[in-house]
């Protein structure tokens, strides 16, 4: 038997509960593809599980991590047509992406883009579905206004995209440093912090808001703008959207969105391919060094994706 090195969380907390093991891996069974891994995406999701926000079962223990990875695929198992050794792929799905080596489903892995390196092709699907997500759930169409709340990251950056794409106008609200970067995507840029009221106000009505951050003032900032509660809605808010009555997507809620998010998957992989999608990554950290990136990420300050590489 083989062996490959994945991180895991040994148990709830924060990121120093990450370590890298060697673990035992098969080849593929029937329906499934060996991938060797070349990037893995970070995202929310993976620490919120290990940080017990999902809860603290300690059956899960030790956790594997990791739902976005591009790679190649290094071996099918039997009745897996359409791909075959070498090919270039992304796998997204319960696969325990920080790893050199994962098992994918054969209806997770798709075809990367060729356009695509194999870091822009692990930073967009997770994000990009939750992107759409939130502008399907709020009904985001042409002519609108979007207000979007921590827009600098790797969802908000592609939720820029997708809500422009749509026609509608897009209020984008970050530090200074991310301005230039908001404006290269087509959003009017705002600083965050006391005044943020008036200064969207100033800008004009607002019809759609999208918070990515959790913060009350986004909350505030969000219920003062738009009357109806039903376009607000947040993937980091939970508690002011129940006190509040705005919609809470994604995690283990009552809206996972789980149809919309994997109905999404073709659609943005044609964009990206078609160079529809930018995809923009902040920075890679070696597999070993998952505790680091994951301390980066937490810090608010990445611009783009965080990857890991084996």
């Amino acid at each position: 038997m083989t062996t490959t090195h994945v991180v895991v969380a040994t148990a709830y907390g924060a990121p120093d509960v990450l370590e890298l093991r060697e673990v035992p891996i098969d080849g593929p069974a029937e329906g499934q593809v060996l991938v060797d891994v070349k990037a893995a995406g970070v995202n929310p999701i993976d620490w919120k599980l290990y940080s017990g926000a999902f809860g603290t079962d300690p059956s899960a223990l030790p956790m594997r991590l990791g739902l976005e990875v591009s790679g190649t695929v290094a071996a099918v198992g039997p009745g897996v047509d359409g791909l075959q050794p070498g090919d270039e792929v992304i796998a997204a799905g319960q696969i325990g992406g920080y790893a050199a080596q994962i098992i994918a489903s054969a209806d997770e892995v798709f075809r990367k883009p060729a356009n695509l390196s194999f870091a822009e092709a692990a930073g967009f699907l997770l994000t990009g579905q939750t992107a759409v997500h939130l502008l399907e759930a709020t009904n985001v169409t042409e002519g609108d206004t979007v207000l979007i709340h921590g827009a600098a990251g790797g969802v908000g950056l592609l939720a820029i995209q997708l809500a422009k794409a749509r026609g509608a106008k897009v209020i984008a609200t970050a530090s200074p440093a991310r301005h230039e970067q908001l404006r290269s995507y087509g959003a009017i840029p705002v600083e965050y912090g006391p005044g943020l009221l008036e200064r969207v106000t100033a800008i004009g009505p607002v019809d759609v808001a999208l918070d990515l951050v959790g913060t009350d003032e986004a909350a505030d900032v969000s219920l003062a703008l738009v009357s109806d509660k039903d376009r607000i809605a947040t993937i980091a808010g939970f508690a002011r959207a129940a006190t509040d009555g705005f919609k809470a997507l994604g995690g283990v809620g009552p809206d996972a969105g789980t149809e919309i998010r994997l109905a999404a998957r073709p659609e943005l992989i044609r964009l990206a391919g078609n160079g529809e999608l930018d995809v923009t990554i902040d920075r890679t950290f070696p597999l070993a060094e998952a505790r680091q990136a994951h301390e980066y990420v937490q810090t608010g300050h990445a611009r783009g994706k965080i990857l890991l590489v084996p």
